[in-house]
């Protein structure tokens, strides 16, 4: 998605800044594959487990405190340099959503890009 906007774009040389609204998502790049993907959740669930009782949910009773602590350590936003209408990523490097919420959903994603023509 972001590639192909930022091909459609007028811009030839520039930055991308993709950020995730809300608080319990974040942008990041990886290697995209299930292994990889299974060794983020396994590391996660060692650095912030989402069965602790966190101070957030005496606040809201929503649960989510680690969702909102594991957003916060991978980031919502990411910036990725591009030049003629191509981001400076390699081949395995994919640019990915990630909601750490206890229920599914899609936060909305804004994209920026600035540059020169």
């Amino acid at each position: 998605m972001v590639s192909k906007e930022v091909k459609n774009s007028k811009i030839s040389y520039g930055t991308v800044t993709v950020f995730c609204v809300g608080s319990t998502g974040a942008i990041t790049t990886m290697e995209f594959e299930p292994n990889l993907s299974i060794d983020v959740l396994e590391i996660l669930d060692k650095l912030i487990p989402l069965d602790k009782d966190y101070h957030h949910h005496k606040t809201w009773g929503d649960f989510n405190g680690g969702s909102h602590l594991r957003a916060m350590l991978i980031s919502p936003s990411l910036i990725v340099p591009f030049i003629e209408r191509r981001l400076t990523i390699v081949t395995w490097q994919q640019i990915v959503y990630i909601n750490f919420d206890r229920i599914e959903k899609v936060s909305k994603v804004v994209l920026q890009i600035i540059g020169e023509f």
